[in-house]
């Protein structure tokens, strides 16, 4: 896990989300308040969560839904604009990732600096925007085309909303996707954001692939924080740090300060 400590200077890091407004063409989007107002409320996110000790963070496109598999070039020259504007007030590693596009996400670290990605790089899924395929050996060659090489490229292999069109088993899937694709780490999911990642599920993929970093990608809480991190090698955290635990809300600077002094006492056992 040598990446993780280099990358996050800890071990076990919690990557906090910076969930950002709906973009341009999203249904969602505030036409009134325009770019400049997804940029206020990214900004206000990401004091929030410095302030509270997360260790790292990760832009994400949360409120496009419903989400596209390959994303308006709006997106994410839109997201690279927000995240411009702040580049400056960032303190943290950062990562990226373009609700679901693989290809916009490594291109968006590129042109950012983000030193990582997460996203949905290998399988066939059914979901609730339609059949879903990937094609990683693309993916990974644009990484290389862009020169993006020293992106680290976190696999989630349980998609949120999404099922494998094949009858595969949990460590089936992680064991064939570290060796046909080399991730950086893997990622373990719940059913949607702020859905606990099933413990049992996690622990299974640990146990399959020991040498890959592997991360507790929603649920994470308070309640539940050193259960999950007892297995994963980290967590990325989202909804529990919005006011009252609500995704569409603000992040409460005081949920995650509660959050991170749990996950420091955990680390100094």
């Amino acid at each position: 896990m040598t990446w993780i400590k280099e990358l996050f200077g800890v071990e076990k890091p919690v990557i906090a989300m910076c969930h950002l407004l709906a973009m341009p063409g999203d249904p969602g989007y505030d036409s009134a308040a325009g770019v400049a107002g997804v940029v206020r409320r990214a900004r206000a996110d990401l004091l929030a969560l410095q302030e509270g000790g997360v260790d790292a963070l990760m832009f994400s496109n949360e409120a496009s839904l419903p989400y596209l598999t390959k994303v308006e070039p709006v997106t994410g020259m839109t997201m690279a604009r927000v995240i411009g504007e702040l580049l400056h007030e960032v303190k943290l590693p950062f990562g990226v990732n373009v609700l679901w596009d693989p290809f916009a996400s490594i291109d968006l670290a590129a042109a950012t600096g983000a030193k990582f990605v997460r996203e949905i790089f290998t399988g066939v899924y059914a979901s609730d925007f339609g059949l879903w395929n990937t094609n990683c050996g693309e993916v990974v060659r644009h990484q290389q085309h862009i020169h993006a090489q020293g992106v680290k490229l976190l696999f989630n292999i349980v998609p949120e909303a999404a099922r494998y069109l094949a009858d595969r088993d949990i460590v089936e899937v992680a064991r064939s996707t570290v060796f046909n694709a080399r991730p950086d780490g893997l990622c373990v999911s719940g059913l949607t954001a702020g859905a606990e990642t099933d413990a049992s599920v996690l622990a299974k993929v640990k146990q399959a692939v020991p040498q890959t970093p592997v991360f507790a990608n929603t649920g994470v809480r308070l309640e539940n924080v050193e259960q999950q991190l007892a297995v994963a090698d980290g967590a990325v955290v989202g909804t529990t740090f919005k006011r009252d635990g609500t995704i569409w809300n603000e992040v409460d600077a005081a949920r995650v300060k509660a959050l991170m002094e749990r996950v420091r006492s955990i680390r100094q056992r």
